[in-house]
């Protein structure tokens, strides 16, 4: 399975441009991502200054103001596209086996997009003490991927549920009208499964919703504090940048 991909790096802070070893954050996610071997095009979405960090066959178009701007700006280089890969900017500890895994289960099952969680075991288990923020479900207990695997006619239907969203988070009383008591009752004490989730986000973005269960944590790992910088250095600072290439 090819696909067209779209790298998020709007964020203000800058992180994409942060070193990691020899090179920028930004650098290992395109490689990675090129490595994969299942990457027709690639496209960022961010600031000028990240294009002397990006290779020659690299499209750079303008981040917008949101990630869901970005990733309109990224899907607008693929008009005919039929599926896009998203993929946040920060998360140089990507593998290319991770993608590949990632996108072969994402097969598995018929779906308009997709999204990849780590168990909590599989995250402490390649690399203890990592700090992440995870959920308990009646299934285990999980964080988020950083990539999204979507139609890209369902891409617009998303985006346009997801501001809503964003836009009533500021009306606790109808954002929880709309989200639905029972569901938040069940996730506050537990008692969400993994299909009753997709179920219902689902229902919110107006299009079928899958999680995949990712036994690579990396696809999770997201430089958004100094301990996050720090084991990315620690693990990628003697790899040289060749690595990716043989994945």
């Amino acid at each position: 399975m090819e696909v067209d991909a779209v790298i998020l790096a709007g964020d203000q802070e800058g992180r994409s441009l942060l070193p990691v070893g020899s090179r920028p954050i930004i650098a290992w996610v395109v490689e990675a991502l090129l490595a994969s071997g299942r990457i027709r095009r690639l496209v960022v979405a961010g600031p000028p200054e990240l294009a002397s960090a990006l290779p020659p066959d690299v499209t750079l178009v303008p981040a917008g103001r949101t990630a869901v701007d970005s990733a309109l700006n990224g899907a607008a280089a693929f008009p005919e596209a039929e599926w896009l890969l998203l993929v946040t900017a920060d998360i140089p500890l990507l593998k290319p086996e991770a993608v590949r895994d990632f996108l072969d289960r994402c097969r598995e099952r018929p779906a308009d997009f997709y999204y990849p969680i780590v168990s909590r075991e599989c995250n402490e288990a390649s690399y203890p003490g990592v700090e992440r923020t995870y959920v308990r479900l009646r299934d285990g207990t999980f964080t988020g991927g950083n990539m999204v695997l979507i139609k890209a006619p369902a891409l617009l239907t998303c985006a346009r549920r997801g501001r809503e969203l964003v836009r009533l988070r500021k009306s606790p009383l109808a954002l929880s009208r709309l989200i639905g008591l029972k569901f938040i009752v069940k996730f506050l004490t537990h008692r969400l499964t993994i299909a009753e989730a997709e179920k219902h986000f689902s229902r919110l973005l107006g299009a079928r919703g899958v999680g995949i269960i990712s036994p690579y944590p990396e696809i999770g790992i997201d430089v958004d504090k100094e301990s996050d910088l720090e084991l990315a250095r620690r693990v990628l600072g003697s790899r040289p940048k060749e690595f990716f290439v043989e994945g």
